[in-house]
């Protein structure tokens, strides 16, 4: 084997390691993407039942039930902490079987 083709070798495989980061760069930004859309419609679901009854829900349940507030319960975790009626209730999301970095 001559040194041009350990060198075309080695741009391959750098090229292949490279498209392997970057591919799961995408897949990250994505699922981010994905997890910041259930928090914002959980949070406008919250914002229109406060502008309809004024005061925020308890629980998500509450959204599910009365303002057709829907994901994908079995790849999302929400924790949604209520502090009083008129504040904002802090909301958390967290996909399931994800690794913390």
């Amino acid at each position: 084997m001559s040194k041009r083709d350990i060198l075309k070798i080695l741009i391959i495989a750098a090229v292949l390691v490279l498209a392997v980061v970057l591919l799961g760069r995408i897949e990250h930004t994505q699922d981010t993407e994905e997890s910041q859309i259930v928090h914002d419609a959980i949070k406008n679901a919250a914002l229109t039942c406060y502008a309809v009854e004024g005061a925020y829900p308890e629980d998500v349940e509450y959204l599910r039930e009365h303002y057709q507030l829907a994901y994908d319960e079995e790849r999302y975790l929400v924790t949604y902490i209520p502090f009083a009626p008129n504040v904002l209730p802090t909301i958390y999301i967290t996909e399931r079987g994800a690794t913390l970095h």
